[in-house]
């Protein structure tokens, strides 16, 4: 019995050596040394300070910036333990809404939503990544008729011709992977750094 126990143990010690610590680590140290900037976060840095990540969104508020699509994300209310409050872009709290397409939180928000976009649409259909949620809430990117469709008011809002402002989200636009792999996305803070150099 004892050396059954004795292997037992033998192998328990060398699995957790080899893929709780000798894989994870070599893992490491290759992504470090081929894929750094990804490996780290993908960080976005503007004078020296970390302002975002081109993974994650955030919220841009105002007229002046582009939009990102809403994110269901959330976080412990600090006045009550027992209950959530909404906190967009959370990465800590990477989740969906997990709320059916009849609940009444959910159509009141996107019915909101779209009421709010209609004036800036101008009778054009609205993109449905500017009022629905990713799966994890995190989303970067919008669709480039999303961004197209804020072109306007963001032209308005800074004074610039509404064509610049355009040919700047043409310019802004990533392809498919490959050709084929994804769609055509339009990564928000990227555009709204691209906007900020405009003079």
């Amino acid at each position: 019995m004892f050396r059954e126990l004795r292997a037992a143990l033998v192998v328990m010690l060398a699995l957790t050596v080899i893929t709780g610590l000798a894989y994870p680590l070599a893992m490491t140290g290759i992504a470090q040394a081929i894929f750094p900037h990804q490996a780290n976060g993908s960080l976005v840095e503007r004078d020296g300070r970390v302002i975002g990540s081109a993974l994650i969104g955030q919220t841009f508020v105002g007229e002046r910036y582009f939009h990102g699509r809403p994110s269901a994300t959330t976080d412990t209310d600090p006045n009550d333990a027992t209950k959530t409050i909404p906190a967009p872009y959370n990465a800590a709290n990477s989740a969906g809404s997990n709320l059916a397409p009849t609940a009444k939180a959910l159509v009141d928000r996107v019915k909101g939503d779209v009421d709010r976009l209609k004036a800036e649409a101008g009778g054009a259909p609205i993109p449905a990544d500017l009022v629905t949620t990713s799966a994890s809430g995190l989303d970067p990117d919008i669709s480039p008729g999303s961004a197209l469709l804020q072109a306007r008011r963001v032209a308005a809002a800074r004074g610039f011709p509404e064509e610049r402002v355009r040919s700047l989200v043409e310019q802004s636009i990533d392809g498919r992977l490959l050709g084929v792999i994804g769609e055509p996305h339009v990564n928000v803070l990227a555009l709204n750094l691209a906007l900020d150099a405009l003079k």
